[in-house]
């Protein structure tokens, strides 16, 4: 019997996905009037269509295909967990995975939603659940979580194979802690995130600690104490 999601992988062959330099989201070539795209990563983008909505389908990049199937296997690994995206079948440039409703945080971010505490709760909870399975929770941030139902979803695992830690958790998860409130039901400009997300991309590079980063950070905009 056919799986359901089989009928969409077609159209998927109309849709092309290249990467980018420096690390910058993939760029979308191509499409079907009855797909749409509803995320773009460095890797991939992420599709659903209207022939099996209750699907998303992971399109990567021709040079990032290698990591398909070790993203499947970390899926394998975690399947146990409902903070994670259910993985359903792999192919050779596609990964089938369970669609997820709600908002990134980045976009929260920028319509002003509240974004409560127990996402933060529950990512903590997930990293902790990762690490108890052999692998390393990296590569976490605003738009890897989705606010669902008042709880997190984490929607890219991609990185739980590669070692070292890159606090990126961390540093959102301070800065939640210590600024949150500066901003709390405030809509943030998109170009004001992009020009933070990009200075945090590169904060090692021009900034002592990520203290000082965030000091300026807070001097470049209007969020003070």
């Amino acid at each position: 019997m056919e799986n359901k999601w089989e009928v969409v992988l077609p159209s998927l062959s109309h849709i092309n996905v290249s990467s980018s330099p420096n690390n910058e989201p993939v760029t979308v070539h191509g499409g079907d009037t009855k797909i749409r795209c509803i995320g773009v990563g460095t890797d991939a983008a992420v599709f659903q269509s209207l022939y099996a909505p209750d699907f998303a389908f992971k399109l990567y990049a021709e040079d990032k295909v290698s990591k398909i199937n070790i993203e499947e296997k970390v899926y394998s690994l975690i399947k146990g967990s409902t903070f994670f995206s259910t993985c359903y079948a792999a192919y050779d440039n596609v990964l089938v995975l369970s669609y997820e409703e709600g908002l990134t945080l980045f976009d929260c971010l920028l319509q002003g939603i509240h974004i409560p505490e127990q996402v933060v709760l529950d990512v903590e909870d997930a990293r902790r659940y990762v690490r108890n399975q052999g692998l390393n929770p990296r590569d976490i941030h605003l738009k890897n979580i989705l606010l669902q139902n008042g709880r997190a979803k984490i929607i890219d695992v991609s990185e739980y194979v590669l070692p070292g830690n890159d606090f990126r958790w961390e540093h959102l998860k301070k800065a939640y802690e210590d600024h949150y409130d500066l901003i709390e039901g405030r809509a943030i400009p998109f170009w004001l995130l992009e020009t933070i997300r990009k200075w945090y991309n590169s904060w090692n590079k021009h900034f002592s600690s990520y203290d000082e980063f965030m000091k300026i950070v807070l001097k470049f905009t209007s969020f003070k104490k």
